[in-house]
């Protein structure tokens, strides 16, 4: 190996880095969580996690449904959808708490990649804006029906409200899901108790609901499965449950029985809250449209809440004040997590496109913007369709990096850890890309009904079962060599020369770059800087061009790939060197010319 010039680090780059780093701040939002950082409880941990499904968006869904399909059709699709989401939830939820990473770092080297993973840091924060946008839509629907203010201020009130709780991340966040669950919890089952108590009849009345489809109690598995489509639209809050999952205390330190119980309630826990939130709304559906309310209102939270609090009391002023009070603090409670995790998606899809990060709070804020203006053109009316496509694109993501947990890694055909640093990823991993992309496109073709009505409604359960077809596959033909590009430490020997500073048995190493110190899972040695240098400072560096992984860069995994295609079709004189020189001259004269085009202000 040719000796390298040793790079300095420039004293501005140090001091950005160092205000990047900033964990009050940031909030491990572009790293690997550490071990000191995980200083709650197992148990305390899990219940922050359950704190965020409290969103009316479930009530809402579950009322749709059985508005559309029927009691029937609609209660047999919540339980196939929930029995999948709870399957689906249980790995992610394992290796986020196991090695301490959130659904973007998990993503990287579940089959992903390091530019792969933006692919769904997209997707992941689309589910975050979009969700936020209908919570905070339910919320302002309720203050206009309660007190009156017009929607425009509505959404104004219901996202900007959560800024302040968010800035200060998982600290405040943990603090306020903690004090407000047990008001949550009274005001969610009261009603339910009083109905139960006083209107038994009401059970009988829900259960003999046929819908828009008169289909009466027969099941129709063209409505479930269509149901179902709407219904895996809510797979993305697997990754909602990921970044809170990362800060369950290693097992060595929680014990064996707290580990494992607060890594079940963090993960698939949420689904089993859900699956009856969603069915309270088919429910509470029913029971309003008897109440005398119209079918369209009756699906929405706030009618629901206005009549099942209708038995509590039968003062009109004490039934508004307890509506308003459950979907206020409802909508809270998930906004909180929507607009905390999408900054944290939002800073990882950014830092790895520019190398640069202006702060997750600018990301806080961006989130709530666009959610806004997705109000403002009228989302939650477009609920069914905006969900339907989204649960396909979500489900291929999902299903495509479970494939890779349960299946790859046991089979040997992808590395049994998970590595997340851009210093010894490939850029591209065609096992979660290629996966991801073929089921995704598949699945969408199905949605809009080219392949048939029975395709159509069932197009969610193609996608998923396609995922775990397709990413095996991928893996096996590949043999699995696009997961690690550059070794990676083994056993807590850190790779690089043997002269590197990692070799010290030390629990944390000093970052060369920014000079902080870092657990050794976090660490890798640098070759441009001879240093150790942390995974945030080498996702940041711009300067290096990837010099320790150049075949692991996307215009060298293309060339090569391009390599490939004319040697299998036996074109041996298209691989002489004047075509490779042809090929990169044109690579590089495209790049030249993007770089050293006028700009507006030398025009």
């Amino acid at each position: 190996m040719t000796a390298r010039t040793k790079q300095g680090v420039f004293g501005a780059r140090r001091k950005y880095n160092q205000w990047v780093g900033d964990q009050t701040l940031e909030d491990y939002a572009l790293r690997f969580t550490s071990v000191s950082a995980r200083k709650w409880s197992a148990l305390k941990v899990a219940s922050t996690a359950l704190g965020a499904i409290t969103f009316l968006a479930l009530e809402a869904i579950g009322g749709s449904i059985t508005l559309s399909y029927g009691f029937h059709n609609a209660v047999v699709s919540i339980l196939l959808v929930s029995v999948v989401l709870l399957l689906l939830s249980m790995p992610i939820s394992y290796y986020s708490s196991k090695y301490g990473l959130d659904i973007d770092l998990l993503t990287r080297g579940a089959g992903f990649g390091y530019i792969g993973s933006t692919i769904t840091s997209l997707v992941y924060a689309s589910f975050t804006f979009i969700f936020l946008a209908l919570e905070a839509s339910i919320m302002a629907l309720a203050l206009e029906l309660i007190f009156g203010l017009p929607l425009h201020w509505g959404y104004l009130v219901s996202t900007l409200v959560v800024i302040p709780i968010v800035t200060y991340g998982i600290t405040m966040i943990t603090r306020f899901q903690a004090s407000t669950q047990p008001f949550w919890v009274l005001l969610q089952l009261l009603p339910i108790g009083y109905i139960l108590i006083n209107d038994m009849g009401s059970i009988d009345n829900w259960m003999q609901f046929q819908g828009q489809s008169q289909n009466g109690p027969e099941l129709d598995w063209l409505m479930i499965g269509a149901a179902s489509t709407l219904l895996f639209s809510l797979v993305a809050q697997i990754g909602e449950q990921a970044d809170y999952a990362r800060f369950i205390p290693p097992q060595s330190l929680a014990g064996k029985k707290a580990w494992w119980l607060a890594t079940i309630l963090a993960g698939p826990g949420w689904i089993i809250i859900g699956a009856f939130k969603l069915l309270l709304g088919s429910f509470l559906l029913v029971l309003a449209i008897n109440y005398g309310i119209s079918p369209e209102q009756a699906a929405e939270p706030t009618q629901m809440y206005l009549v099942a609090f209708s038995y509590v009391s039968q003062s009109p002023s004490t039934i508004l004040a307890l509506t308003a009070a459950f979907v206020v603090l409802s909508q809270l409670k998930i906004n909180v997590t929507n607009v905390y995790a999408g900054s944290i998606a939002w800073s990882n899809f950014f830092a790895r496109l520019t190398h640069a990060h202006p702060g997750r709070v600018v990301w806080v804020v961006f989130n709530v913007v666009v959610a806004i203006i997705l109000m403002e053109v009228g989302i939650y009316s477009a609920l069914v369709k905006t969900l339907g496509i989204f649960g396909i694109i979500a489900l291929s993501w999902i299903g495509s990096m479970v494939a890779d947990l349960v299946i790859n890694k046991p089979l040997g055909l992808s590395p049994p850890h998970i590595e997340f640093k851009r210093a010894h990823l490939y850029d591209i991993n065609p096992v979660g890309v290629g996966a991801m992309l073929i089921s995704m496109t598949l699945g969408i073709i199905a949605y809009n009904g080219v392949l048939g009505a029975e395709a159509q409604a069932f197009s969610s359960f193609i996608t998923l079962a396609l995922t775990f077809l397709i990413s095996p596959l991928i893996a096996w033909a590949t043999k699995g060599r696009y997961y690690i590009v550059r070794p990676v430490p083994l056993d807590n020997e850190l790779s690089g020369p043997l002269s590197s500073p990692l070799s010290s048995p030390s629990s944390s190493t000093q970052c060369g770059v920014c000079e902080n110190h870092f657990e050794k899972p976090d660490m890798t040695y640098c070759p441009l800087y001879q240093l150790p240098i942390c995974s945030l400072c080498c996702s940041l560096d711009a300067h290096c061009k990837d010099a320790c992984r150049p075949e692991g860069l996307i215009s060298n995994q293309f060339l090569a790939f391009v390599q490939l295609f004319f040697k299998s079709i036996r074109l041996r004189h298209i691989q002489s060197r004047a075509f490779k020189f042809t090929l990169l001259f044109s690579i590089n004269t495209v790049s030249y010319t993007h770089l050293t085009l006028p700009t507006n202000r030398e025009v």
